[in-house]
């Protein structure tokens, strides 16, 4: 608001050919900022409404409506065998321990990429077989 006071000042003392009182001094924004659009009414990321969600948090299916797929994938592994669940709408840190658990009954190992469980090896049956007793309704995919 001081900038306009300041350019409708500068704006009269052009129209009546006199020497403006007030200098006007512009200044480009920090070059580390990435502002693009400001209006006078700022909401910091942290004083957002919490009924906005978010990417990662979706409200989250019950076990047995959700489309849980387990296959086998010999992909880019160099000739080795991975088991791959897909379709768990679970948060990551829920998938982490199910993956622990899995792993440690199985004796092998794994990792969770993105939104989906690897198990090292051939485990498809008992894989579907241990997420049926968790609740869910895992569907065998390819052959």
């Amino acid at each position: 608001m001081l900038v306009y006071n300041e350019l409708v000042e500068l704006l009269k003392a052009k129209e009546q050919n006199e020497r403006p009182s007030v200098s006007l001094k512009l200044t480009m924004p920090d070059k580390k900022s990435k502002l693009v659009y400001s209006t006078d009414k700022f909401i910091s990321r942290k004083e957002r409404p919490a009924g906005n969600n978010r990417r990662g948090e979706r409200p989250f299916a019950p076990t047995a409506h959700q489309k849980v797929i387990v296959r086998l994938d010999r992909k880019r592994r160099g000739g080795k065998s991975v088991t791959v669940i897909e379709g768990l709408q679970i948060p990551i840190k829920d998938m982490e321990t199910l993956l622990k658990e899995l792993k440690a009954g199985l004796g092998t190992g794994g990792t969770v990429k993105d939104t989906t469980l690897e198990i090292q090896g051939d485990h498809c049956d008992a894989l579907i077989a241990a997420l049926t007793k968790l609740g869910y309704r895992p569907k065998h995919s390819g052959g």
